[in-house]
């Protein structure tokens, strides 16, 4: 890849940053994102405001876990790394700590099919992963396993993960895993709402697949 190429990689990740406060969906630099990169991956550095964060910043990272000791990634490397490693059709990661998300997450609370739309991050349910300290092994382990066969989840009395093929295509995940938190969270202030069907998600998962941005 040309260095351009890679410029311009590493500019769509402080730029998908700063969009992420923008949106609403983070705060401050509490949110990271990574992005495949050759044979390793390109992740924010650690404690870089967005808005001053610069290309030559972005931290590359091997896939055996190997970076330039005059960087320092993100204290959440581990799962960006793990989640790349174990899912090859996944090219970029966005984690955030977006309000209802974080409210649900907080609760310990999967977001239930309490519409159609759940189905854009894989399947019948967002889970939401046990608590482990930020930064560690055992976190890690936890986002790979309530990843599995799904595209987002919530991480206990912490945030939310959202991947897919593109940083576009993540990112657009990661705000309609809020909405529906957001849906939920509303649903929960009236009574307990009604499901779909486990058969009427499997139905609009064979019609929605490629929703979303197209491209990289």
């Amino acid at each position: 890849m040309s260095a351009t190429s890679e410029r311009k990689k590493r500019q769509s990740i402080i730029d998908a940053c700063r969009s992420m406060n923008a949106l609403g969906i983070n705060q401050g630099t509490s949110g990271n994102i990574s992005l495949r990169h050759d044979a390793g991956l390109l992740i924010t550095p650690t404690s870089v405001p967005y808005e001053s964060m610069q290309p030559e910043q972005i931290v590359f990272m091997g896939l055996d876990g190997s970076f330039d000791a005059a960087q320092r990634p993100s204290s959440e490397w581990r799962f960006h790394l793990d989640i790349l490693r174990a899912r090859p059709e996944v090219d970029a990661v966005v984690h955030a700590h977006p309000p209802y998300s974080t409210i649900l997450a907080i609760m310990g609370l999967e977001i239930p099919p309490i519409h159609y739309m759940i189905a854009v991050a894989g399947g019948d349910t967002i889970r939401c992963a046990p608590y482990a300290t930020f930064g560690t092994q055992e976190l890690s382990e936890h986002a790979v396993r309530a990843l599995e066969d799904r595209l987002a989840c919530l991480l206990e009395h912490h945030g939310m993960i959202a991947v897919g093929p593109s940083l576009s295509k993540a990112m657009w995940l990661a705000v309609e895993v809020e909405a529906l938190a957001r849906q939920y969270h509303g649903c929960l202030q009236i009574g307990t709402p009604r499901l779909l069907p486990k058969a009427e998600i499997k139905n609009v998962l064979g019609k929605i697949a490629g929703y979303g941005p197209a491209g990289k």
